[in-house]
């Protein structure tokens, strides 16, 4: 970003920087990619968060630019500069101005699992908490200069693309496989890797592939988010069933709900189709994984982060609270070296 929160389209000499990081070039030409390594505890993502996050914040103050933990333009115009990389051109000639305002960061967390079908039986028991891992890290309320109403605009734009959203319920992974040969016969897709649903088995790794929130604004914030994802993982492995089947109506109402207050005032008991506050549908969360989180040795770590989330807010939170002291959002959402 520049001075004035407008994205800078430096990505390709900042990445260049810190060539001895896994970091890569995106959609755009002002975003890049973290990559950390294999992590075994939330101790170890916590310290590669920290460091990468540092060391490209220090690339990008040498291209004068300024690195922003935010998931959408705060500034500037929707059209962006489309990265010069084969299949980037390729989305930008195929879905037009669609790619070319997809100028989104998000967080994906993959978590390893046995094998390809394992991870379709996993995200069905993933699909009722991906509005309340939205809800946590909703970092996206402020786009081209105005607020937008909702605490992640970001899900709103992603929500545009052909296979986007919510995953359906997955009978196996021929199903999941018949699913994308449908898109690629059709034309919805170019590829494997354009089936943007929220969970994904990975198309190049033994994961699954949770991709529904925002970019946090925080390191404890994007390692709250990947332990309370494992520790679904972990629990959805102990369990003989393929997971609830749920109403998609329900489902997306509770997404909706999630978008647009974050944590701020009422959700949606997926499993139920009840509302609630969404205080009470995270902390359903925790306790439906309490188990692997004794495994995981972060039952502290999860309940002081959840009770953080709400006293100190995320970063749509923090966002609009600058922008009523008459600040610029660019103030609390910049990673400095």
């Amino acid at each position: 970003m520049s001075a004035t929160g407008d994205p800078l389209p430096r990505s390709k000499a900042v990445v260049a920087d810190v060539g001895e990081l896994d970091v890569a070039l995106e959609l755009t030409r002002a975003m890049v990619e973290i990559n950390t390594p294999v992590c075994q505890s939330a101790t170890e993502l916590h310290d590669h968060l920290v460091h990468m996050r540092s060391q490209l914040a220090a690339a990008a103050a040498a291209e004068d630019a300024r690195l922003l933990a935010i998931a959408v333009p705060p500034q500037g115009r929707a059209a962006q500069s489309i990265t010069k990389k084969p299949r980037y051109q390729a989305l930008a000639r195929e879905w037009g101005l669609l790619a070319r305002e997809q100028g989104v960061c998000g967080c994906h967390v993959h978590v390893e699992v046995p094998d390809r079908d394992t991870a379709t039986k996993v995200s069905n028991h993933l699909r009722p908490w991906l509005p309340a891992f939205l809800a946590l890290t909703a970092n996206s309320p402020v786009y081209l200069g105005q607020d937008t109403g909702f605490a992640s605009w970001r899900w709103l734009m992603t929500t545009r693309w052909p296979s986007a959203g919510a995953p359906p319920y997955l009978e196996s992974v021929e199903h999941y496989d018949a699913l994308v040969a449908m898109h690629l016969a059709a034309g919805t897709l170019i590829d494997e890797q354009m089936v943007y649903w929220d969970i994904r088995p990975s198309s190049h790794l033994p994961t699954v592939e949770v991709r529904v929130s925002d970019v946090p604004l925080t390191v404890d914030e994007t390692v709250l988010l990947a332990t309370l994802v494992r520790a679904v993982v972990m629990t959805a492995l102990g369990d003989g069933t393929r997971g609830p089947k749920l109403e998609p109506e329900v489902l997306r109402a509770g997404y909706w709900l999630a978008a647009r207050d974050g944590l701020t005032a009422r959700g949606l008991d997926v499993l139920h189709a009840e509302a609630m506050p969404m205080r009470q549908v995270i902390e359903q969360l925790r306790e439906s994984v309490e188990p692997a989180l004794h495994e995981l040795d972060a039952v502290d770590l999860v309940s002081d982060g959840i009770a953080r989330a709400f006293k100190e807010g995320n970063g749509a939170i923090k966002q609009r609270k600058a922008l009523r002291r008459g600040e610029d959002v660019t103030t609390v959402t910049e990673v400095r070296p």
